[in-house]
């Protein structure tokens, strides 16, 4: 029982990977440019690019979750996209409630969905720390310097 879903399991979490990769990037070259822009512009370093910075990371894990949702509708394990897509989040934000139980067949996949939510996450994590340290690297620059 358990290679069945490695077999679906392992390509849905190699998927979320490259969609992580690929919001992480956009968001990034989004906040280059933008505070490029800002500090062009002569204005302080502003902390809405990094807001916005965390929205797309934030928008991408909920699209992973709903692929992971979408999964289990295509499996059978559920008839209702919404108890679907819940289940996918409990499971991606490692929160485990244990309300929904999938069936013996794909039981498996609560798991694997939940080791790859955590590793996504910690993806964005480090991508919001990249993006801050940008921020205080830009903001020490603008600082008066005290000669």
């Amino acid at each position: 029982m358990m290679l069945p879903n490695l077999i679906v399991g392992l390509p849905a979490m190699l998927l979320c990977l490259i969609l992580q990769v690929m919001f992480t990037f956009w968001s990034i070259r989004y906040y280059l440019r933008a505070s490029d822009r800002i500090a062009a512009s002569g204005t302080r370093v502003q902390i809405g690019p990094l807001l916005l910075v965390m929205l797309i990371l934030t928008a991408g894990n909920l699209l992973q979750i709903t692929l992971w949702g979408c999964l289990f509708l295509a499996l059978g394990e559920f008839s209702e996209f919404y108890e679907a897509v819940y289940h996918s989040g409990v499971n991606f934000a490692s929160l485990g409630y244990g309300d929904i139980v999938m069936s013996k067949a794909w039981k498996l996949l609560g798991p694997l969905e939940a080791v790859n939510g955590v590793l996504m996450v910690g993806m964005s994590g480090a991508a919001l720390v990249a993006v801050l340290q940008q921020l205080i690297k830009k903001l020490n620059e603008q600082r008066p310097r005290a000669d």
